[in-house]
């Protein structure tokens, strides 16, 4: 570190440009500051891409890809930090908390809500399970699977077990399901609902009509119904949504039929699940034929399918259409719920991807197109513009911080930005090795290690070469400011 420091005082006095409003550092990949060009900041570049330091709008963010990046901001009372991504992440938003060292072993806590009782939990998967809060009544702790209780995790309201599979209770809103020898039998219970099951030779759970109150404070009610199975998964035979204007009948014996039926839609399928299937959706207007389905399929009505897999594919409704040929060589996808439009184009899943995404009221749009793995380009509803040259993850997890954080330095051969609105723009080759950035108030360029150096303004214009300056010229209208008489004022 002190050879760095040592380095970064000699460059600062060596490479720093003659121009006395600027804080710059010009010495291409060895250091370099530059303003940020897509927003207001600067950012400091040292040894290429093995650190870098951010300031930008209050946020604060350095690195030393990949072991490490921190970035905070103060206003928004938000800290996030990685140690070798995906190994150690740690973040903060507020009082809530999240440390994890590959998802396995985490700590957790805190409060969303002003008035939701702070939490702390403590995980180390699969074996161990804590949480601990001033209101005791959140407290649980789990040795899996010898003992414990659990809350709010699984998609269960709350958890208890004892020697698991022995014996395992959960429950979830007012059905609560005992299960012994997990999952050969079980019973369970609930409001106006009872079952039982014998995994898998015999089961049945039959539920009355109850009412629960809305969001809104309305009762309003909750359909019942009534299944049982035989021979789990070969014979179904279940009424559901009972007590409403559209009741449901299923009947399953496999491999011979499946059988759905209700007042809105009717579904066969002899044999399943390779046979011929056909389908008559009243609510959604359209008849289906598949062959098997989901493998080559015709539908006519409000939506259209033609689908041969793997050879092509055109489906397309109202709102929704996707198309395909070779799959997964080509493939289309088109949404459009206003005042959203977004359609995508992609090539062999990952290999290529143009996803654009209007906005049909303001007419914005924004694009983004991945070539794995040679280039990412963004462009935002802004107009802001940025690409980026190679890009071999970014492809696969856009939008994803950590690696733009900890690993898009490392393989940024080539980042050009572009804010049309501020009319300021960069280039960068080679962890600046080359490097201009350009704004209505001045043009800045260095090469190679900063030996080369071109600085101009609306009135004067300046060269450096090997750090000496050339003296200044006027470029404009105004006279020109002479080095040595800038240095005497």
């Amino acid at each position: 570190m002190r050879y760095l420091t040592l380095l970064t005082v000699l460059l600062a006095i060596f490479a720093r440009p003659a121009s006395a409003q600027t804080n710059s550092l010009s010495a291409g990949l060895l250091a370099h500051v530059f303003p940020l060009t897509l927003q207001p900041g600067e950012r400091f570049e040292l040894l290429g891409p093995l650190f870098y330091h951010q300031q930008s709008q209050g946020n604060n963010l350095w690195a030393i890809p990949p072991l490490f990046a921190r970035t905070t901001d103060p206003e928004m009372d938000m800290t996030e930090m990685d140690v070798l991504y995906p190994l150690v992440s740690y973040d903060r938003f507020g009082a809530e908390y999240r440390f994890h060292i590959l998802q396995v072993f985490a700590f957790a806590g805190g409060k969303t809500l002003d008035k939701e009782v702070p939490k702390d939990r403590f995980t180390l998967f699969p074996f161990y399970f804590q949480q601990r809060s001033p209101d005791t009544n959140h407290n649980y702790t789990a040795f899996f699977p010898f003992y414990g209780t659990l809350k709010n995790r699984l998609f269960r309201d709350e958890i208890h077990f004892v020697a698991f599979p022995i014996y395992g209770q959960s429950r979830k809103k007012d059905v609560v399901t005992d299960n012994y020898i997990y999952p050969i039998f079980h019973l369970r219970k609930g409001d106006n609902l009872s079952g039982w099951q014998f995994w898998p030779i015999f089961g049945h759970e039959f539920k009355g009509m109850t009412t629960k109150t809305n969001g809104f404070g309305d009762v309003e009610p909750v359909a019942a119904h009534d299944k049982w199975f035989a021979l789990w998964p070969f014979y179904h035979h279940n009424d559901l949504n009972l007590g409403t204007d559209d009741p449901q009948k299923v009947r399953v014996l496999l491999p011979l039929y499946s059988i759905y039926e209700s007042p809105l839609r009717d579904s066969y399928t002899f044999p399943w699940p390779l046979g011929f299937t056909y389908t008559d959706d009243r609510a959604k207007k359209y008849h289906e034929y598949g062959l098997p389905w989901p493998l080559i399929v015709f539908a006519r009505g409000e939506k259209v399918v033609n689908r041969v897999w793997p050879l092509f594919g055109k489906a397309k409704n109202s709102f929704k259409q996707s198309d395909f040929y070779l799959w997964p060589v080509w493939k289309y996808n088109r949404i459009r719920s206003a005042p959203l439009d977004r359609e995508r184009s992609r090539v062999m899943f990952f290999l290529y991807s143009d996803l654009i995404e209007r906005n049909t009221d303001t007419g914005k749009h924004m694009r983004r197109v991945d070539f794995w793995p040679f280039f990412t380009s963004k462009k935002g509803l802004d107009d802001k513009y940025r690409l980026q040259i190679l890009a071999p993850l970014e492809p696969m997890l856009p939008n994803n911080k950590s690696i733009e954080r900890s690993y898009s330095p490392l393989w940024s051969i080539w980042r050009t930005e572009r804010d049309p609105k501020t009319q300021a723009s960069s280039h960068s080759l080679l962890w600046n090795l080359y490097r201009k950035d350009k704004s209505p108030e001045q043009t800045k360029c260095s090469l190679l290690f900063g030996l080369f150096q071109y600085q101009s303004t609306p009135e004067t214009r300046q060269y450096r070469l090997f750090y000496i300056p050339l003296g200044k010229k006027a470029t404009g209208s105004k006279p020109a400011v002479q080095e040595g008489a800038n240095s005497k004022s």
